[in-house]
């Protein structure tokens, strides 16, 4: 088993805070239906220095909120950076997620909170309005509640690009920014989240946090690349954090285990890579959340957005 000392850390952007190099991912694990091994999953991470928890106020129903607040009792809280997020488009709606967040992941702060799904061209206006969401969450970095705010967002690099040129104008500056990237995001067309977004991020001094990495495990399922190659391909880019979904012990390990040897891909082994996904890649059909609305939760259950929404 890897020790603490072996996991790289990064720097989280213009925060300073160092975050180990793979995340955990909320919503994997809010899917393992035993709670003892999900917890034992946070555990395990934690105890190996991944640092990095991933989560949000809506991954099935609060569960994965809940079965992460339960393994950061017995002081498992002070190993580590804890990442939420909210769908609120409105500051009382926001402030309504936050609360709800502290409570199910029983902790006092939440280091990073992030407006989930930005996936529409309106939702940085909604955002930025008054009385919108950004008021919210510096409301609650005021009242000692959260420490950072970011955003996140799979649809379209043009979104994020707006979501930053809004913050701009707003005399605002996002911490974090997480979004796919991927082999299979480096081919699509011309709206690759890596070829618009990432040098951006990376000239602001702006956390950046990569997701979808394995396109739900499509990718290494299709033979072509190997997972392992998925995580290293991430994390020879210039991200801060890479999220990778752990519903069990064994894919922890696998993730754990790649961070700790990690090293760039040499030019040979990337232009390899890349030549073997262009075909998965190109037209997006292996990513289904850049275009349908399958994976858009927050336009299935606009709620969410606009109304405090509590589930039992």
């Amino acid at each position: 088993m890897p020790t603490v000392g072996s996991m790289p850390y990064r720097t989280l952007g213009r925060t300073g805070e160092r975050v180990s190099l793979v995340g955990l991912g909320g919503h994997h694990l809010g899917k393992n239906p035993n709670e003892q091994e999900a917890i034992a999953v946070v555990r395990a991470a934690l105890d190996q220095g991944l640092n990095f928890m991933d989560n949000c106020w809506s991954y099935h129903e609060g569960r994965s909120e809940t079965l992460m607040g339960k393994a950061l009792r017995d002081g498992y809280r002070a190993k580590a950076f804890i990442m939420s997020k909210i769908d609120a488009r409105t500051r009382k709606v926001a402030l309504g997620q936050i609360d709800e967040s502290l409570r199910r992941l029983q902790t006092d702060v939440l280091d990073l909170v992030q407006i989930h799904e930005v996936i529409r061209m309106e939702d940085p206006d909604w955002c930025f309005a008054p009385d919108g969401a950004i008021e919210g969450l510096v409301e609650a970095r005021r009242l000692g509640k959260i420490r950072f705010i970011g955003f996140t967002g799979h649809k379209d690099p043009a979104i994020h690009l707006k979501m930053l040129a809004t913050a701009r104008a707003n005399g605002f500056a996002f911490d974090t920014v997480q979004m796919p990237l991927s082999v299979l995001d480096h081919h699509f067309r011309e709206h690759s989240f890596e070829r618009q977004v990432l040098p951006v991020l990376v000239a602001e001094n702006v956390g950046v946090l990569a997701m979808k990495t394995m396109a739900y495990g499509t990718i290494p399922e299709s033979g072509v690349v190997s997972a392992v190659e998925c995580l290293r391909y991430a994390m020879g880019l210039p991200t801060s954090v890479v999220v990778t979904g752990c519903e069990t012990l064994a894919r922890l390990e696998q993730a754990i285990h790649t961070a700790t040897v990690f090293e760039p891909l040499t030019p040979a082994e990337k232009a390899d890579i890349l030549g073997r996904s262009k075909d998965l890649g190109a037209l997006g059909e292996n990513e289904p959340w850049k275009t349908t609305t399958n994976n858009d939760s927050t336009s299935r259950n606009p709620d969410w957005m606009w109304e405090k929404v509590a589930w039992a």
